[in-house]
């Protein structure tokens, strides 16, 4: 059952909506000093499919997804490649060469949506919810008024925004009626990617689970969806694979099945995840993650595991899914 998986897995990475090699990104900071926010992280996301990027908060997550839209600030270097597939046979495009223009005029919003961390920065003050979305259907397709207006609607009822609260302002809104309100605009482009960079925050648990599913949705349309997220149970319902980042390194990527079933991860920090929820062990992890500032040569982890070794001073290589020197074995 799991090779058939990891077979499902290889079979969407053919067939990759967005291939991502070795993506690193660094903060230049005073002194000369410098921040390794993400280091050569790398993945591919199928059509059809949903990727959940996890771990612990300043991991460098939502930093991977500002490098792909062109988000970041003016102190911030990236290599490697990003590639967006095309639409109709046309070439792709790599998001971290690509021009300002290009990511403004083509890119976000048509090809690649997002649902921002902090939707309060994302909503314009001065215009109300309703305005907003219906904007953005006359940029994105140019229909008439009355299009325009049942487009903002259905995407408000899809994102669970109550349609009496769409002739609002943002600092009229709660800050889950503001992340519901972010979440319609990133669906009203049905954009081919959707970047949900913690979608479900503020929201009560049905309402998370509704969101979710409406994301799920969106990929089950043949499109593709990288959620971002610290909800590992939003995670573990939607999701088709799982990517595991630590100090600013992918440390593992698993299919979902197997991450959440009974055989579980392998790298011992997602384990430690997994053991910290409510549900399972509740053992939390012990320690603090290293400063981003002053990453250890060798594992990241290592003073934080169980497992650790001397062998543990190199850093482990990227191989298979996995960067460990100790994996865990499978659960029985």
């Amino acid at each position: 059952m799991l090779r058939a998986l990891d077979a499902v897995s290889a079979g969407r990475a053919e067939d990759a909506a967005l291939s991502v090699r070795d993506l690193t990104v660094r903060f230049r900071l005073r002194g000369g000093r410098s921040v390794a926010a993400v280091s050569d992280a790398g993945f591919d996301l199928g059509a059809g499919e949903c990727l959940a990027l996890v771990g612990e908060s300043g991991c460098g997550k939502s930093v991977l997804a500002s490098a792909l839209l062109g988000l970041l600030p003016a102190n911030a270097e990236t290599s490697g490649t990003a590639l967006l597939a095309g639409a109709g046979g046309q070439d792709g495009t790599d998001l971290l060469a690509a021009d300002e223009k290009t990511l403004a005029r083509t890119v976000r919003g048509r090809r690649v949506g997002l649902v921002p961390q902090s939707p309060a920065a994302h909503l314009t003050p001065v215009r109300t919810v309703r305005s907003q979305l219906e904007e953005t259907v006359r940029a994105l397709a140019g229909t008439s008024r009355r299009a325009r207006r049942k487009a903002a609607e259905d995407a408000a009822d899809r994102a669970a925004f109550p349609a009496g609260h769409l002739d609002r302002y943002p600092h009229e809104l709660s800050g889950g009626l503001a992340q519901r309100a972010a979440t319609a605009l990133a669906l009203i482009g049905d954009a081919r990617l959707l970047l949900a960079d913690e979608p479900t925050t503020g929201l009560d648990r049905d309402l998370v689970d509704r969101t979710v599913d409406e994301l799920r949705r969106h990929a089950d349309d043949g499109r593709a969806l990288l959620l971002i997220t610290h909800d590992l149970a939003a995670a573990a319902r939607i999701a088709d694979r799982v990517a595991v980042m630590y100090a600013g390194r992918i440390v593992e990527i698993a299919p979902a099945q197997r991450f959440f079933g009974p055989s579980g991860p392998r790298h011992p920090y997602a384990r430690g995840l997994l053991d910290a929820l409510p549900d399972r062990a509740f053992t939390p992890i012990p320690g603090m993650p290293p400063e981003l500032s002053a990453l250890p040569e060798g594992c990241a982890f290592a003073p934080r595991c169980p497992l650790a070794t001397e062998l543990c001073a190199t850093r482990p290589e990227f191989t298979a899914n996995l960067a460990c020197h100790h994996p865990e074995r499978p659960r029985a």
